[in-house]
């Protein structure tokens, strides 16, 4: 049993990196984990996923508005780019960095194009975090009782 959630855990995460979803940023995240704040990835990617889900929000009402404010919607962009890449979102922050460039050139339709590529990438990476958040607690709960049993 805890081979096989390890072994789904590690799959799920190697997956992540592989098809580009995270980067680097997500293996430091991960390093910063220890008996002392065991919670950590779990916390810091569950605030990822609540902002960026309101991030995404704001964004898709700003561009809905019939006089879009740029620098308000370049602003949220910023805000989804920079929790991004604290997570380690590789895809998502990148998409970040068009979108802001759409806010630059004033470009609804280029701004609008981007949202439903930021969307998507967004909750593919948030259904894939949840999956990992479900498993994860599992996988360290029986790592524990295995150190305690064996100490």
């Amino acid at each position: 049993m805890a081979a096989a959630l390890t072994n789904q855990l590690h799959a799920l995460v190697n997956n992540m990196f592989a098809t580009g979803l995270l980067d680097d940023q997500f293996q430091q995240l991960q390093m910063l984990q220890d008996s002392s704040a065991p919670d950590f990835v779990s916390e810091v990617v569950t605030l990822f996923c609540d902002d960026g889900e309101r991030i995404i929000g704001e964004l898709a009402r700003q561009l809905d508005k019939p006089n879009v404010d740029f620098d308000r919607v370049d602003s949220f962009a910023h805000q989804l780019k920079g929790s991004s890449a604290s997570v380690g979102a590789q895809q998502v922050k990148n998409t970040c960095i068009q979108f802001r460039e759409f806010c630059q050139q004033r470009s609804r339709d280029g701004c609008l194009k981007t949202l439903d590529l930021v969307r998507t990438e967004f909750y593919d990476l948030r259904n894939k975090f949840q999956v990992m958040l479900q498993v994860l607690p599992n996988v360290l709960k029986i790592h524990l009782t295995l150190s305690i049993e064996f100490h």
